[in-house]
């Protein structure tokens, strides 16, 4: 794979691809982490996934490991996976590969094909998942602050959703570096912006996919 897509983009946008033996040496630092189910990854350029892809594939072993004599919990541990993957990019022909490649991936893992009410899921969170915005101002391209979905699994099929602002989260570490804050829990810091979501199933993940755009 070609590390640059022109020399005006690499020009105009600084876009250099990672090349995939430094992908697989940086992931081994934190192979733990790469490994866990629902340990979270955010990638703020994202680019067309070189990371995500391999950080999927990952955590998609480890569900193979943990859960590939279960057809119904491998399938929901697997979407947990990927529910647990985040990007943002600026250039959309990058973002909407980086869905596709990502999308390739699980529903090769789990056999899909694109009508299955999985596969459909699984694009409705990548639309929200991975973000096309600009990283350093934590916004989209209208100006709004770039939203994050926090999902978790209850169980049973069973997944929840809250809605995290990209730019509260990123206030941590200035927090916990001021004095002033040094009281303030994580309950107090990263408040969610959004929670009234009811629990939902992968049918009614699939039945948002119409209005989702990738």
């Amino acid at each position: 794979m070609s590390l640059i897509k022109s020399k005006k983009r690499v020009a105009d946008h600084g876009e250099v691809f990672t090349p995939a033996w430094m992908v697989e040496a940086m992931l081994d630092l934190v192979k733990g982490e790469t490994e866990r189910i629902d340990s979270r990854f955010l990638e703020p350029a994202c680019g067309n996934g070189n990371f995500l892809v391999q950080i999927l594939r990952r955590k998609l072993a480890a569900v193979e490991l943990k859960y590939g004599q279960s057809d119904f919990d491998r399938r929901h541990y697997a979407l947990l996976a990927l529910m647990c993957v985040y990007g943002v990019e600026l250039l959309p022909d990058n973002i909407a590969d980086c869905r596709a490649n990502l999308l390739d991936i699980f529903a090769e893992y789990l056999d899909l094909s694109n009508s299955e009410d999985l596969y459909r899921a699984a694009f409705y969170v990548l639309s929200q998942n991975l973000v096309h915005g600009d990283a350093m101002k934590m916004c989209a391209p209208d100006g709004s602050p770039i939203l994050f979905a926090e999902w978790g699994y209850l169980g049973k099929g069973s997944f929840q959703r809250r809605d995290f602002r990209f730019d509260s989260l990123t206030q941590s570490s200035a927090y916990s570096a001021d004095p002033l804050f040094a009281g303030l829990g994580k309950h107090e810091i990263f408040r969610p912006a959004k929670t009234d979501y009811p629990p939902m199933t992968v049918r009614e993940l699939a039945a948002l996919a119409s209005e989702a755009t990738v």
